[in-house]
């Protein structure tokens, strides 16, 4: 006689969550990544869900500030933190000129890595105002397509930093 196989019982938490300005209370299992949360309980499906290992970065959102990936953690972690999913920046200057840049230069294709790609890519362009190709390729390193081939995503930023750099003058007066 085959044993029955018990499992044990899930452990739920509640969690209070900041995500793109709004609270939520969330009801969930305790190990439950962020990136689940957020698509299944906040209804936020940018933030895909590609490896769920980290390495992808199709799971990419802004924690804090700073690009993270929210396929690596329990959503318990994000508690107390400002987490910011690309629904977030649909009003966002730079977001609107990342995206003009991407239909430009042919950065999308399927489209499945574009989230993360413009969650990073704007991650770039605050942070490294004067990168090089060479940087911008490093800095993608942790966001895979596998359907472009990185240069007009490459192409795509590099353009917008360098329309940037053109009008910084203007502003520094």
């Amino acid at each position: 006689m085959r044993p029955e196989l018990v499992f044990p019982p899930t452990h739920e938490i509640d969690i209070r969550l900041s995500v793109n300005g709004r609270q939520y209370a969330v009801r969930t299992e305790a190990r439950t990544h962020l990136a689940d949360v957020l698509r299944e309980h906040c209804g936020l499906t940018a933030t895909h869900i590609g490896c769920e290992q980290g390495v992808c970065g199709a799971c990419t959102v802004e924690v804090d500030g700073a690009p993270q990936r929210a396929c690596l953690q329990s959503a318990a972690r994000f508690e107390g933190k400002t987490v910011r999913t690309l629904e977030a920046f649909d009003d966002d200057a730079l977001t609107a000129e990342l995206r003009a840049a991407f239909t430009a230069e042919h950065a999308l294709q399927c489209g499945y890595c574009t989230p993360g790609m413009l969650m990073t890519a704007r991650d770039i362009v605050q942070r490294l105002p004067d990168a090089n190709e060479a940087r911008i390729r490093e800095e993608l390193a942790g966001n895979l397509c596998r359907c472009t081939g990185y240069r007009g995503i490459v192409r795509a930023i590099a353009h917008v930093l360098a329309a940037r750099r053109i009008q910084e003058p203007a502003h520094a007066t």
